[in-house]
């Protein structure tokens, strides 16, 4: 009985070694398929800001964030699950490994929705009624699972976007006249990030209740 019982304990292991390992293959798999949508969805972003849609443009971010915070976080879960494995007597955390792949198996699932084609991206950019709903129902999903600190990482990643629009559409000026040396003006102060994030937590409250 008692070869019996390891024999189990090994075949239990090995089987959820090589379904964390099918799960790391397919989630690398993604994030190459699913960089092809986040780079539209910038390029997107930009287009918005040209449009003088920052709404739009903030969406497409907000959603390219969340694709690429969703595979980071799952390869991170993935590979603390392998070094569980491999480190702890397997019996022990046997529970623990078996939930975590059934999460990952969730979270992959996901993912391959998310990677849905570049025509569902392409309804960011338009005004049908099939688009706004599209629009409205990304929003709505995104509300619930992004963290302040991802919308902060949005906001300042749309900043800037806007910095290098504004420096692209500078029209040079003719050279000045010869005058006498002046000294630079000094530099506006920067905008304190903890007083910026306090007033986008502000303006994201306003949002939902006004929503």
């Amino acid at each position: 009985m008692g070869n019996s019982s390891s024999t189990n304990k090994v075949s239990a292991q090995d089987k959820a070694i090589l379904d964390m390992k099918v799960q790391r293959d397919k989630l690398h798999q993604y994030q190459k398929r699913i960089k092809v949508v986040t780079d539209r969805e910038t390029d997107i972003a930009r287009e918005c800001l040209r449009a003088n849609q920052k709404d739009k443009a903030l969406l497409a971010l907000r959603r390219k964030k969340y694709q690429e915070t969703l595979l980071a976080k799952t390869d991170q879960q993935l590979a603390q699950l392998q070094a569980l494995t491999s480190d702890v007597e397997f019996a022990l955390v046997q529970k623990d490994v078996v939930f975590g792949l059934q999460q990952g198996t969730a979270v992959l699932k996901e993912i391959h929705k998310e990677m849905g084609g570049l025509e569902k991206v392409e309804l960011i950019l338009e005004e049908s009624a099939e688009a706004q709903a599209y629009q409205k129902e990304i929003n709505e999903m995104l509300g619930g699972k992004m963290s302040n600190e991802e919308e902060d990482a949005v906001e300042d990643e749309l900043e800037a976007m806007e910095r290098e629009a504004a420096s692209k559409d500078d029209v040079p000026s003719l050279p000045d006249a010869p005058t006498r040396i002046q000294e630079p003006l000094p530099d506006a102060p920067a905008a304190d990030p903890k007083q910026r994030a306090q007033e986008r937590a502000r303006r994201r409250a306003q949002e939902q209740i006004a929503a």
